[in-house]
C-alpha cells in the first residue's frame, strides 16, 4: 500500500479535486469513505462525492460537546443531498468514566486531559467508523495549519492501517468558498460569525481577522500541538 500511495501521488499531481475523487469512488478496489467534521472543506467534499457516487458512504462524528450550528448543518445536509450522513457516537461508558475522575470540562486542566477527552470522544469512534475500510476521505489543506504543512493528495495513514485522501490540500481559503458559494452548498452559518475552523463548542472559539485559521481550536494550547489526534502524523 505504501508503494501504491507514492504512485498515486505521482499519478494525481496535476489533478483536480473531482478527478481524485472520482478514481477513489470508481476505480480504487477498495472500501471507500468520505470523513466529515461538516467543515466548509468538507462540505465541498462531500458535494463532489454525491455528485460522482450519490450512495458513497459519508460519516461524521457527535463528540457531545458540539454547537447546535453544527447539529443543524447535519440535517441540512441531509435533506439538501438526499442522503444519511453516518454518525458515530463515543461509548457512554468511557465518557461517564472519565468526566467522574475528571470533571465534565477536564480539557482546560491540561495537555493530557485534553488529549484523554479527544481519545475519547473521536479517536475511538473514529476508530469504528473506519473499521472495514481501504481508504477515507478528508478535506485537509496544507493551508490551514503549521501541523498540516506536509500533507499530500494521498498518505499511508499508518495508526489506522489504510489510505488517506486529502483532494483539497493545494486549495487556499479562497478556493474553498468559491466553490461553495457557486454551487450553492450548505455551510455552518458560524463560519460567517468569525469561526474559520470548528469543532466542539467550548474547545472553539472565533479569531480576529489575520489570525491563523486554526488560532481558535484549544487557543491556551500552543500551535505545533493543536491537533485532537485525527490527523495527528
Amino acid at each position: 500500500m505504501k508503494k501504491l500511495v507514492g504512485e498515486l501521488n505521482k499519478r494525481f499531481k496535476k489533478s483536480s479535486p473531482e478527478e481524485i475523487i472520482t478514481w477513489f469512488l470508481r476505480e480504487f478496489s477498495g472500501e471507500v469513505a468520505v470523513s466529515s467534521s461538516m467543515s466548509a472543506e468538507d462540505q465541498v467534499i462531500t458535494d463532489m462525492a454525491v455528485r460522482i457516487k450519490p450512495d458513497v458512504k459519508i460519516f461524521t462524528l457527535d463528540t457531545g460537546r458540539l454547537f447546535p450550528e453544527t447539529y443543524d448543518l447535519i440535517q441540512q445536509t441531509n435533506d439538501h443531498y438526499g442522503i444519511r450522513v453516518q454518525v458515530y457516537f463515543p461509548d457512554r461508558r468511557d465518557v461517564e468514566e472519565m468526566v467522574h475522575e475528571h470533571g465534565i470540562n477536564l480539557f482546560y486542566q491540561s495537555e493530557a486531559n485534553r488529549k484523554l477527552c479527544c481519545d475519547i470522544r473521536k479517536l475511538r469512534p473514529l476508530a469504528r467508523a473506519l473499521n472495514g475500510l481501504d481508504a477515507w476521505i478528508c478535506g485537509l489543506r496544507t493551508e490551514q495549519s503549521v501541523t498540516r504543512i506536509l500533507t499530500q493528495h494521498v498518505e499511508w495513514d499508518e495508526k489506522n492501517g489504510l489510505i488517506k485522501v486529502n483532494p483539497l490540500s493545494e486549495w487556499l481559503e479562497k478556493d474553498v468558498w468559491e466553490y461553495v458559494h457557486k454551487n450553492k452548498v450548505p455551510y455552518n452559518p458560524l463560519h460567517d460569525k468569525g469561526f474559520p475552523s470548528i469543532g466542539c463548542q467550548p474547545c472553539t472559539r472565533a479569531v480576529k481577522p489575520g489570525e491563523d485559521l486554526r488560532s481558535g481550536r484549544w487557543w491556551w494550547e500552543t500551535p505545533e500541538k493543536k491537533e485532537c489526534g485525527l490527523h495527528q502524523k
